[in-house]
């Protein structure tokens, strides 16, 4: 049975940037966020490793990992628990991989990509729904906070 739904895809490929959490050598948690994250197919996810050498030692000794997105507006998403594996370049997979990442001038520097395999998937939801908030209210409380912290003087 495939892991990911249609709703947990849109939300990966709409909010891009995923949250991902391994474990340092001390026991430790190192979250990171990975602007690059491309759905693979039904059961994994995959990033590039473009500058992560914290979540690259950390995968080498253990593949164990999370995976969080979140709508900054609905304050909804996805949390997914499973374990990696390193695509280093220069291994025959790793082209097949780059060719389903879309074109980036950062594509040079892609050192490996990690294949993550979804092992849990759960769904993430912000307590205001308990109280009655609506979607709607909340993308318009969103809207209208973010757009208050902009800086004034920005294009």
């Amino acid at each position: 049975m495939a892991m990911l739904t249609a709703d947990m895809k849109r939300v990966v490929a709409e909010q891009k940037l995923g949250f991902v959490a391994t474990v340092n050598a001390d026991g430790t948690p190192n979250l990171s966020p990975k602007g690059t994250m491309q759905v693979l197919d039904d059961d994994h996810l995959m990033f590039a490793d473009i500058r992560s050498p914290g979540t690259m030692a950390n995968l080498a000794r253990h593949p164990s990992m999370e995976i969080n997105f979140v709508d900054p507006f609905s304050r909804k998403g996805y949390r997914f628990k499973g374990r990696a594996r390193t695509v280093p370049r220069g291994e025959p997979e790793f082209d097949s991989l780059l060719d389903r990442f879309p074109k980036s001038r950062l594509m040079d520097r892609y050192r490996a990509i990690v294949v993550f395999k979804i092992e849990k998937a759960a769904s993430l939801i912000s307590p205001a729904y308990d109280v009655g908030a609506t979607e709607a209210d909340l993308r318009k409380h969103y809207r209208a906070y973010f757009e208050s912290i902009q800086p004034k003087n920005s294009p």
